[in-house]
C-alpha cells in the first residue's frame, strides 16, 4: 500500500498520475487541510507537519510514501527527511532528474512562497541540466483559490494571468512546482499559449513510483483509495469526487491536529 500526503487537494493530481501510469497499489491519501496553505508557514512548522504526516501514514500501514507536496520536500532538503521504516519518494528530486537531456534552456518554476524561498527546484533542475536557466516565481494566491472550490472561476483566471505576467519573455517551459497548480491548467494553457511547455512533475513521480513498487516487489493491489482529511470532511469528499471521479473511495475525517 502506498501513502500520499498534501496540504489539501493538490496531491490528487499525483494520485491521478499514478493511476494513469497503471500503478494499481491501494493508496492512503491524507490531506492536512487543518494547516492549508503550507506556503505561508515557517520552515520549522512545515518540517513538523512533514514528521506528523509521515508518522500518520506509517500508522496506517503503508509500504512506501509517494510525496505529493512540493513545499515539504523543499523543507526536507534543508532540514532532512524524518527517519521512517519505509522509503519516501521526494517529488522535487524526481522532478529535477526528469530534466536530464532536456531541450529546454529557460525554465520557470511556479510554486509556493516557501518552496521558492528554499531554492530547491532550481538546485534540483540544475543538478540534472546545468545549462538550464531557472527562475522561480511565487504564486501564493493559487492554493487558496483551489481549496475554496474556485478553480474554474474568473477569479482563478485572473490570478493565473497575474502569475504568468511575472515570467520572463524567453521562458520555454513552465514547471508546476505545487501540486495544486495542475488543477488550474486550463488557465495556464490559455495564458501561456502553445509555445511554452507546461510540465507537471506528477508524471515523473508516477514513473518513479512504478519503479519503486517493482523494487519492493509489492503484491498487486486493487487500485482502491482511502481518503483522509483533518479539515471539513464533507467539502473534501465533494472535491475528491469532482477531481478524481472516484465514487467508491472511502473518505474519512480525522481529529484536527
Amino acid at each position: 500500500m502506498l501513502g500520499l500526503y498534501d496540504s489539501g487537494l493538490g496531491g490528487l493530481t499525483v494520485l491521478a498520475a499514478l493511476r494513469a501510469a497503471g500503478v494499481d497499489q491501494d493508496v492512503v491519501y491524507f490531506a492536512d487541510q487543518a494547516h492549508v496553505p503550507y506556503g505561508d508557514k515557517s520552515d520549522a512548522q512545515l518540517h513538523g507537519y512533514l514528521e506528523e504526516n509521515l508518522a500518520l501514514l506509517g500508522g496506517l500501514g503503508v509500504d512506501a510514501v509517494v510525496t505529493a507536496c512540493n513545499t515539504t520536500c523543499a523543507v526536507a532538503e534543508r532540514y532532512g527527511w524524518p527517519a521512517t521504516p519505509f522509503p519516501v519518494l521526494d517529488l522535487i528530486a524526481t522532478a529535477g532528474r526528469s530534466f536530464v537531456g532536456t531541450p529546454h534552456r529557460r525554465v520557470a518554476v511556479v510554486a509556493t512562497v516557501a518552496t521558492v524561498r528554499s531554492g530547491a527546484y532550481a538546485r534540483a533542475i540544475r543538478a540534472a541540466a546545468p545549462q538550464v536557466e531557472v527562475a522561480e516565481v511565487a504564486a501564493p494566491s493559487l492554493v487558496p483559490i483551489v481549496e475554496r472550490g474556485e478553480a474554474d472561476s474568473a477569479v482563478a483566471r485572473t490570478a493565473v494571468d497575474a502569475v504568468v505576467a511575472q515570467l520572463g519573455p524567453d521562458v520555454d517551459a513552465l514547471v508546476y512546482g505545487c501540486t495544486h497548480y495542475p488543477l488550474l491548467d486550463r488557465w495556464f494553457a490559455q495564458a501561456l499559449g502553445p509555445r511554452i511547455e507546461r510540465i507537471d512533475p506528477a508524471v515523473a513521480q508516477a514513473a518513479a513510483a512504478q519503479r519503486l513498487v517493482a523494487q519492493l516487489d509489492l503484491t498487486p493491489g486493487t487500485s482502491s483509495t482511502a481518503y483522509y482529511t483533518n479539515g471539513d470532511a464533507e467539502a473534501f469528499e465533494t472535491a475528491v469526487r469532482r477531481w478524481t471521479g472516484d465514487t467508491a473511495g472511502r473518505v474519512s475525517a480525522l481529529v484536527s491536529r
